[in-house]
């Protein structure tokens, strides 16, 4: 019995009498990824996309970053000078810690109002062992983060496990961890810490060889063109459309730009702030965890649909205790540089306008409110522009109240651009 060659289903006629677009459907690849491949002409029409859709990113504090210097500046020329530049870097670190650790829960879309509490009490908890234990502070410093962690962690227990809101577990953690911190500083209320020790260290010791800050520079360039550089070349490899050198090569030259300007003006006034290293460190891990690990895909999954993320295997109790885990470990940390600032843990301490300049910092610097969507480096961003704001009214002895109600206004801003830009992105489809 002969097989009829020319019988075939409609799907195989298709098939052979459309080669091409068979080859088409083969090569096709997301046209973003071809971006990439343009050169600059590419990446001005994706960034003309990225407006019509909504997309900002950081720009908008970028250009509040300028903005904010050209008009102090233009006050007082001493804004710009290197001592007030480092001096500003040094202030933000406290607050900047902070608030890296409230990007991961708004990734979540959650808040954490416990963390200026929480950064008191670990203040509190490493004074006390250190200066009325006498504990090595090293050892006073790595129980008091721990402690923070776990303080953390309680709290994402009772959101992940027991269903309690965020909100409300963290404002009475707020209320709790206040109380405990100032029972634990008892009746003085104040404990001095040694001007010559780890802790006060955090925020007085300079580098002041001129080699530390260009050698810093040269590392951070060098750092980012060979990761972007090998980066490239395995994608080529795999052949996935990557960054024409050209590209590497310009970001590379900005970044170098930045990196220099930076390290010259440190050499001006003291030398290198070892708070501002310790920042970048930190900052520079927790983008490699958010951005290159699964981890940090799991986070940015809950953003977005916590059912989605629970059908797809992933363990949403484990994340999210951990995530409040990681803010609360932050908190600590952020209490210790501010500690180390005034040279002592005091009743003070997480008060005042602390927590809403850290949970501002992350929003102002592009983390959305409604999760998702932010980087750890949003953190330095935001708090960029929240101390620059502070020190360009205290240069022009402007009063305490106007200094809260500008701050305010900023944020507001920030909130109503982040609101219009997911409608905006919903219009065009891309939220």
């Amino acid at each position: 019995m002969s097989i009829d060659k020319t019988s075939a289903t409609p799907q195989d006629e298709t098939v052979v009498e459309n080669p091409e677009a068979a080859a088409a459907a083969v090569t096709a690849v997301d046209p973003r990824l071809l971006v990439r491949e343009q050169g600059l002409a590419g990446y001005l029409g994706e960034f003309r996309r990225k407006m019509k859709a909504g997309e900002l990113g950081s720009i908008p504090v970028v250009i509040g970053l300028i903005v904010i210097c050209v008009v102090f500046q233009s006050l007082n020329s001493a804004f710009l000078s290197a001592e007030n530049l480092s001096n500003i870097t040094i202030t933000m670190v406290g607050t900047g810690m902070i608030s890296v650790g409230i990007v991961f829960v708004l990734l979540l879309g959650e808040i954490d109002l416990s963390v200026g509490s929480v950064s008191g009490a670990a203040s509190a908890i490493a004074a006390v062992l250190a200066v009325n234990q006498g504990w090595p502070e090293w050892a006073a410093v790595l129980f008091a983060i721990a402690s923070g962690a776990a303080i953390g962690a309680v709290h994402g227990f009772f959101f992940a496990v027991l269903g309690a809101p965020a909100f409300a577990v963290t404002l009475a953690g707020l209320l709790f961890w206040l109380g405990f911190m100032l029972q634990t500083l008892g009746q003085d209320g104040t404990i001095n810490l040694d001007s010559d020790g780890l802790i006060s260290k955090l925020t007085t010791y300079y580098f002041t060889d001129i080699a530390a800050a260009y050698g810093l520079a040269v590392v951070v360039v060098g750092v980012f063109f060979l990761t972007s550089f090998l980066s490239n070349r395995r994608r080529e490899a795999a052949g996935i459309p990557s960054r024409p050198l050209s590209d590497t090569v310009l970001r590379t030259v900005l970044l170098a730009v930045i990196s220099f300007a930076a390290a010259f003006m440190y050499n001006q006034y003291k030398g290198l702030p070892l708070a501002t290293v310790i920042f970048l460190v930190f900052l520079v891990g927790t983008d490699f965890l958010l951005r290159r690990t699964a981890y940090g895909r799991k986070v940015f999954a809950l953003g977005g649909s916590v059912e989605a993320s629970r059908r797809a295997g992933i363990n949403v109790t484990a994340v999210r205790i951990s995530v409040f885990a990681i803010s609360g470990g932050f908190a600590a940390i952020g209490g210790l540089f501010l500690a180390s600032k005034i040279a002592s843990a005091n009743q003070s301490a997480g008060a005042g306008d602390l927590l809403m300049n850290a949970i501002a910092a992350a929003v102002i610097g592009g983390t959305s409110l409604f999760g998702g969507r932010g980087r750890t480096w949003n953190a330095l961003l935001g708090v960029l522009v929240i101390v620059s704001i502070q020190y360009g009214l205290q240069l022009e002895s402007i009063a305490e109240p106007v200094k809260y109600m500008i701050t305010a206004a900023v944020l507001l801003t920030t909130v109503v651009i982040d609101s219009i830009t997911r409608k905006t992105q919903k219009t065009a489809g891309r939220a």
